[in-house]
C-alpha cells in the first residue's frame, strides 16, 4: 500500500524532502503545502537582487510549481497555509483562498522555517520598516529603492542578512548606517576576525555603530531611529535584520516537544516526539557537531540534508543526521569571511579547553599576479590536536580553505593531519605549502612545544617589567607603527645583536604575521632565552583597533589608497599609466618617462603586475622629489598614485631635486655584480668588506650570472618547470662551484686559486660572504633576473634581500662609488 506524505513548507528543507521521496518511492502520494506563492527560491540571493548584482528576478526562482509538478509528480498547493495538526486523526487543517479543508496523512514533514525577529520597540507599529525573508519581502524593498530613491538607510542587525543588505544598499550609493547591539558584527566569528570585516565596511563608507540598540522609532516625513545611547539617526528606509526565530506554532499547538531554544525537538532520524511527524530546516533544534549540545543553526545546506534524511527514513532507510557544524561564508565588499565548527565564545560557554593559532598566507603563489593575503584562525584541542573550529578572512581563496577544514572537522582530523594533506597546487591557485598546510604547521608547532605563544588579547595584560618586547620587522615597517615599549632588531641582524637582548627577562617577539617571529623564536630559544612569539603577529594585534593591514611593508601587502583631495581641475589632473606585464625595471622606466611629461602637482595612476615595483617606487619617489600618495590592490593588479613634486612645493619640480648650498656628500658604496666568475666574486667581496670596515654603507646588487654566487650548495626542494630545472642544472650551484674568468682549465684553475688563498691565510669566498653579512653589507638579489633564470628565493643563502632596480638606484644615489663587476 502506498504512503501518503504531507509536507508543510517548501524552499530548502521541504522541497528537497519532496524530491528525494519521489526518487525513492514512485508510488507515494506526496502533497506539498506552501503558504506563499513560490515553493523554491534562492533566499540567500535576495540582498544581491536589491543591490542590482542579480538583475533578473526570475533567476532567484530555483524551481517553479509547474516544473516540479511535471518532473516529480508532486501535488503542490501554493497559497495554502496549514493552520492545525490533529495528531489523533492524522489530519491537517488547510486554509486556501479563505476556505478551510482537511487532509489526512501517513507521514507529515514540517518545514515551516524561521521568521524574522521583530522586537517590541516603541513606535514600531507606526513606522515603515522592512524585513527580508521571501520574494514578497524583496519585492517591497526593491520597489521602495527604485521608486523613492532613498538617500539614507539604517540597517539594524549585524548578522548575515544585515551585513549583506548594508553592502548592497551602499552599492546603490545610499548613505548606510549599520547598528548592532553586540560588540561586533558576524557572531560566528571571534571579535578580532570580525574587526577585519568591520574595517572593510568602514573603508567602503558604511557608518558602523556597535554596542548600541534601538530604543524607539518615529516617522513623519523621515524615519528617526533613537538609540539607547541617545544618538538619533535619520533615515529614508529602515531594514530590520535582528535575527530569526523558529516557527514552532503548529508544533507547539499540537503538543510536539519543543527545545529550550524554541526549536522543534527531533532525534537523529529527524523524527519529532511523534514518530509519524518529521521536522527539518530552520524550525528545528540540531546537535552541535562539536559540543553535542542542542542549538539553533539556520543554514540552507543543513536544511537540504535534513530534508533528504527525513525522506530516507520515511522510505524505510535508517539514515542518521550527525549534527551541524555551522559552516558558513559571507562576502563583505572585496573581502570574504568564513567559519566552521565552534568559535572561542562557544567553546568557553561549553567548558571545552582549546588552543588557538593564527596564520597569514597568500591566496596563491606570491610571484603569480593577484595573490592576496588570507588570515586563518584555528581552534584545536590541547590534548590531541583535534580541530574544534576555524575562521578565515581574505580576498580570494577563503571558500576552498574553510571547506577543506570543515571536511577535516567532520572526519575528526587533527592539526597534524592538516600538515599531511596533499592539496592541488599551481601558481594561479595555491602555493606548494597551501594555507591549510601552513595553519597545520603552526598549530602543530604550538602543540609540540616548538613555540610558546602569546595572543593579541594578552598583550595589554602582561607585566611589561617582566618582558623584553622585540620587534623583528624591518626598520621601515617599525617606523610605521609598533607595540608600545618594543625594541626593533630586524630578523636578519638578530644573530649579530644578541648581546642587546637581556637574558633576565622573558622575550616577547613579534613581526608582521608571525613567520619571522617564529624564526627569531628558534634563534633565541637555542641561545638560551625564554621566548614567546606573538601569534598572528602585529597584523592581528592591529585588527582589534580597526587597523588590520597597516604598519606593514608595501612589498608585503598594499594598503588601501586614501582619497586624494581634489583641487582645481586646471591645476591638477590624473594620468593613467598601464605598466602591467612589464618586469623590473620596465615599470620604473615608464613612470620616469611619463612623469617628465606632466606638470607639477599632476598625479600618475600607475597600474602594474610586478610585485617588486611596490618596494622600488617608495625609494624612487624619495630620491626623485616626488610624492607617493597611496596604493591599493585590485582584483588583477597593483595601483600606485604618484604626485609630481613634493607636498607643499610651489615651484615646478623635476625628477631630480635641485641642489642646495649645504649638502652632505654621500658616503655609501654600491656595486652591481653581474659576473659569476670566482675571481670577480672574490674581488667584489674584498672591496665590500673594506668599505664596510671604514664605516661606509655598502650595497651589492647581484644580477644574472652573479646570482649563482648567492645560491646554496645543496638544492632545497622547490617547484620548477622544465626550463627552470634545465637552467638550474647548467649553472654552477653556489660559490664553491664557480670557475675562473681566465685559465679555468675545466675547474683546475679555481681549485688552485682556492689552495693558494688558504696557504696565504686569505679568507675564502664563503668566509668573505659571511664577513660581509656580519659587517652589515646589504646583499640584494635582482627579482627580475631571478624570474628570468628560474631561481627561487628558497635557493639563496640566508641574509639576502630581494629587490628591483628602483631599490638599487635609491641606494646608488646615496653613494659616491658605484662599481659594475
Amino acid at each position: 500500500m502506498s504512503k501518503k506524505v504531507l509536507i508543510v513548507g517548501g524552499v530548502a528543507g521541504g522541497a528537497s524532502a519532496a524530491a528525494r521521496l519521489r526518487r525513492l518511492d514512485e508510488d507515494a502520494e506526496i502533497i506539498l503545502f506552501e503558504r506563499g506563492e513560490y515553493i523554491s527560491f534562492a533566499n540567500c540571493g535576495l540582498p544581491y537582487y536589491v543591490g542590482g548584482v542579480i538583475t533578473d528576478r526570475d533567476n532567484l526562482l530555483v524551481q517553479t510549481v509547474e516544473g516540479m509538478k511535471n518532473r516529480f509528480n508532486i501535488d503542490i498547493r501554493v497559497k495554502s497555509e496549514v493552520t492545525k495538526i490533529d495528531r489523533e486523526k492524522k489530519e491537517v487543517e488547510v486554509i486556501t483562498d479563505g476556505k478551510s479543508y482537511r487532509e489526512s496523512y501517513d507521514y507529515l514533514i514540517l518545514s515551516p522555517g524561521a521568521a524574522p525577529f521583530v522586537p517590541p520597540i516603541k513606535g514600531i507599529d507606526k513606522t515603515t520598516f522592512y524585513t527580508l525573508r521571501n520574494m514578497e519581502d524583496v519585492d517591497k524593498i526593491k520597489a521602495r529603492v527604485v521608486e523613492n530613491k532613498p538617500k539614507r538607510a539604517v540597517v539594524v542587525g549585524g548578522g548575515y542578512v544585515g551585513v549583506e543588505m548594508a553592502e548592497n544598499l551602499r552599492e546603490l550609493d545610499i548613505d548606510v548606517t549599520l547598528v548592532e547591539a553586540a560588540e561586533q558584527i558576524m557572531g560566528p566569528l571571534d571579535i578580532e576576525m570580525a574587526r577585519i570585516l568591520e574595517k572593510q565596511l568602514l573603508d567602503n563608507g558604511i557608518k558602523l555603530i556597535l554596542n548600541d540598540a534601538v530604543d524607539s522609532l518615529e516617522e513623519e516625513q523621515k524615519i528617526v531611529v533613537s538609540l539607547k545611547s541617545g544618538k538619533k539617526l535619520e533615515s529614508d528606509i529602515l531594514i530590520l535584520a535582528i535575527g530569526v526565530r523558529p516557527e514552532n506554532k503548529l508544533a507547539k499547538e499540537c503538543g510536539l516537544a519543543i527545545g529550550e531554544r524554541g526549536g522543534i525537538k527531533v532525534n537523529e532520524y529527524m523524527e519529532t516526539s511523534d514518530p509519524s511527524i518529521y521536522a527539518v530546516g530552520d524550525a528545528i533544534e540540531v546537535k552541535d557537531f562539536i559540543t553535542g549540545m542542542d542549538t539553533l543553526i539556520p543554514l540552507a545546506g543543513p536544511a537540504n540534508k535534513q530534508g533528504r534524511i527525513a525522506a530516507d527514513n520515511i522510505s524505510g532507510r535508517k539514515v542518521k543526521y550527525n549534527g551541524t557544524q555551522g559552516t558558513s561564508i559571507i562576502k563583505v565588499f572585496d573581502l570574504t569571511g568564513a567559519s566552521t565548527g565552534n568559535n572561542e565564545k562557544m567553546l568557553k560557554k561549553s567548558g571545552i579547553p582549546y588552543l588557538k593559532s593564527y596564520t597569514h598566507s597568500g591566496s596563491h603563489a606570491g610571484y603569480y599576479p593577484g595573490a592576496f593575503p588570507m588570515t586563518i584562525k584555528l581552534l584545536f584541542s590541547p590534548e590531541d590536536g583535534k580541530i574544534l573550529g576555524a575562521q578565515a578572512v581574505g580576498r580570494d581563496g577563503v571558500d576552498k580553505r574553510i571547506d577543506v577544514i570543515a571536511t577535516a572537522i567532520r572526519q575528526g582530523l587533527t592539526v597534524y593531519d592538516l600538515e599531511e594533506l596533499e592539496l592541488a597546487y599551481a601558481p594561479p591557485y595555491s602555493s606548494a605549502k597551501d594555507p591549510v598546510n601552513m595553519a597545520g604547521y603552526t598549530a602543530s608547532n604550538i602543540l609540540k612545544g616548538d613555540m610558546k605563544v602569546i595572543h593579541w588579547d594578552e598583550i595589554d595584560r602582561i607585566n611589561k617589567q617582566e618582558y623584553f618586547i622585540l620587534d623583528v620587522r624591518t626598520d621601515l615597517e617599525y617606523e610605521t607603527g609598533y607595540i608600545e615599549g618594543s625594541t626593533n632588531i630586524p630578523l636578519d641582524k638578530l644573530r649579530d645583536r644578541l648581546n642587546e637582548i637581556p637574558k633576565n627577562k622573558k622575550i616577547l617577539v613579534y613581526c608582521k604575521i608571525g613567520l619571522r617571529g617564529y624564526i627569531a623564536y628558534r634563534i633565541l630559544f637555542q641561545n638560551g632565552y625564554d621566548v614567546y612569539n606573538l601569534s598572528g603577529g602585529y597584523d592581528i594585534y592591529l585588527s582589534a583597533n580597526y587597523k588590520h593591514g597597516e604598519g606593514i611593508s608595501m612589498n608585503d601587502e598594499m594598503t588601501k589608497v586614501e582619497k586624494v583631495e581634489k583641487k582645481n581641475e586646471k591645476q591638477m589632473k590624473t594620468i593613467k599609466v598601464d605598466a602591467c606585464g612589464l618586469q623590473c625595471p620596465g615599470p620604473i622606466m615608464k613612470v620616469y618617462k611619463e612623469i617628465n611629461n606632466i606638470n607639477s602637482g599632476d598625479i600618475l595612476e600607475v597600474h602594474v603586475t610586478d610585485p617588486a615595483f611596490t618596494n622600488d617606487i617608495k625609494a624612487w619617489c624619495s630620491r626623485t622629489g616626488n610624492t607617493l600618495l597611496g596604493s591599493e590592490k585590485t582584483c588583477c593588479d597593483y595601483v600606485v598614485y604618484i604626485k609630481k613634486g613634493l607636498d607643499g612645493e610651489s615651484k615646478n619640480s623635476c625628477c631630480i631635486p635641485s641642489s642646495t648650498a649645504n649638502v652632505e656628500l654621500p658616503q655609501g658604496k654600491t656595486m652591481v655584480v653581474f659576473s659569476g666568475d670566482l675571481d670577480k666574486a672574490i674581488a667584489s667581496f674584498i672591496i665590500a668588506n673594506g668599505a664596510a670596515a671604514m664605516g661606509r654603507p655598502v650595497t651589492m646588487f647581484f644580477t644574472f650570472w652573479g646570482l649563482n654566487i648567492l645560491r646554496k650548495d645543496v638544492a632545497p626542494k622547490v617547484n620548477k618547470n622544465l626550463i627552470e630545472r634545465m637552467f638550474g642544472f647548467m649553472m654552477p650551484r653556489g660559490s664553491r662551484k664557480l670557475g675562473l674568468s681566465k685559465m679555468n682549465m675545466a675547474g683546475m684553475g679555481a681549485k688552485m686559486i682556492r689552495g693558494i688563498m688558504k696557504k696565504k691565510n686569505v679568507s675564502s669566498l664563503e668566509e668573505l660572504i659571511e664577513q660581509a653579512l656580519q659587517n652589515g653589507v646589504k646583499i640584494v638579489a635582482c627579482s627580475m633576473s631571478m624570474d628570468v633564470m628560474g631561481i627561487k628565493r628558497e635557493e639563496l643563502i640566508d641574509g639576502v634581500e630581494i629587490g628591483g632596480v628602483g631599490a638599487y638606484l635609491g641606494e646608488a644615489e646615496q653613494s659616491n662609488v658605484n662599481l659594475f663587476i
